[in-house]
């Protein structure tokens, strides 16, 4: 199996976790980063306001601000933790694979890069939607480890909302093909972890989703490439589309988890 992988610069358990566990049961083709302009940002930010108002876009912000505050510091202890172990398991191999820097997955020097790879799988871990003529290059899919259950919590914290919303059996990574949609293409496995509502973030948690599940997830991977996997029927299910975590909605959902008695939560995986 020919894999590539698309991360965004900086983000380390992708770029040499992630990198890694691939390497280990596949040919890891290449490595596409993801280094966007400032002008992205922006553009998010007034996407985010156009869905939430100004009001609750503040709301946002606090928890940024409070994230780096207080949670970031213990987050990246975790991550380099984390990144201990996984490098245990999935050593680096001696031939490192050629790296593509790209302000935008969706670039002209992105599709030209993929295209001469000719993956099977593509594992997408980038913040862009991918368009159709970039996700439809390698011959099995493109395919996503979204943070959250689709498709009731589709978007990129959806961890997040689920715990928010009091739904802890629906924190998990689906493994989802991509397609036009945002977050709506076929879903092929969710995956979760034991976690602590309490203690951890939704950063770890959705971190822990993927890490704790890589065998389970290499398995389908090679069902897919192989033609022998079958989508899990989503029809008839909710189906909503969240925005950034709020404040508010932050501390809503550790009083709630400190008030009770099994802070920890064992989902199911499929």
């Amino acid at each position: 199996m020919k894999t590539v992988l698309i991360c965004h610069a900086g983000a380390r358990l992708d770029q040499l976790g992630l990198a890694n566990w691939l390497a280990s049961f596949s040919q890891l083709a290449g490595i596409l980063v993801v280094m966007e302009p400032r002008r992205r940002m922006w553009r998010r930010v007034k996407n985010e306001i156009r869905r939430c108002g100004l009001l609750r876009f503040a709301d946002v912000l606090a928890f940024r601000i409070f994230y780096r505050l207080f949670l970031a510091r213990r987050d990246r202890a975790w991550e380099d933790s984390e990144l201990e172990r996984l490098a245990r398991l999935y050593p680096a191999a001696e031939d490192t694979p050629p790296v593509c820097i790209t302000s935008s997955p969706n670039s002209p020097e992105a599709k030209a890069f993929l295209t001469e790879l000719a993956p099977d799988i593509v594992i997408a871990r980038c913040k862009t939607l991918l368009k159709p003529d970039v996700f439809s290059i390698p011959r099995a899919g493109t395919f996503v480890l979204h943070p959250g259950m689709c498709p009731e919590y589709r978007n990129a914290h959806g961890c997040f909302w689920a715990l928010a919303n009091g739904e802890p059996e629906k924190v998990a990574v689906t493994l989802l093909r991509i397609d036009a949609g945002v977050d709506t293409g076929p879903v092929y496995g969710y995956y979760s972890c034991d976690f602590d509502s309490v203690r951890d973030s939704h950063v770890v948690i959705q971190a822990k989703a993927v890490t704790s599940n890589l065998d389970a997830i290499r398995r389908k991977l090679a069902e897919i490439e192989a033609g022998t996997a079958a989508p899990i029927e989503t029809r008839g299910r909710a189906s909503a589309v969240w925005g950034q975590p709020w404040l508010t909605k932050y501390f809503s959902w550790k009083i709630k988890a400190s008030r009770t008695t099994h802070a920890s939560c064992h989902p199911a995986v499929s």
